[in-house]
């Protein structure tokens, strides 16, 4: 399988950073920003790089929050994501990028229909990790 990586970004007013697909599959579809890992590459600089590429924003710190493998995941072929997560005070001015056509925040609230497996990503960060990090902020902006 290919190995791909996602980016949950989350203000303290609970907002989440979204990318939107400037290309197919789901062109036109609200996604996390990620991508393929490469391979001279660890899987949070991979992290890294794609949230940057995709919507000009640096994290210097990513925590790993999950491996997602469902085999339909991704229409192309077999693919397997870890998720990486980062909380941030509030919300950077992002600039998409690479083949993101749109970067925009989102409140959790009030989430659009999202790409691939996003959906099922973020819902489970949110049962899982909310409670734990609402007070916590800044593992890593620059």
């Amino acid at each position: 399988p290919a190995v791909t990586v996602d980016a949950i970004v989350m203000t303290e007013s609970h907002e989440i950073l979204l990318i939107q697909r400037g290309k197919d599959p789901f062109m036109g579809k609200w996604a996390l920003p990620g991508g393929f890992a490469d391979l001279d590459e660890t899987l949070e600089a991979a992290c890294r790089r794609e949230l940057l590429e995709e919507t000009g924003i640096s994290v210097d710190h990513l925590e790993q929050y999950r491996v997602f493998d469902a085999i339909d995941r991704d229409p192309r072929h077999r693919t397997l994501t870890l998720a990486f997560y980062t909380m941030i005070p509030q919300k950077l001015q992002p600039l998409a990028g690479d083949d993101a056509a749109l970067a925009e925040w989102f409140h959790i609230g009030h989430l659009p229909p999202l790409a691939f497996d996003h959906d099922l990503i973020i819902s489970g960060f949110l049962h899982d990790f909310l409670p734990k990090i609402s007070n916590r902020t800044g593992t890593g902006t620059k």
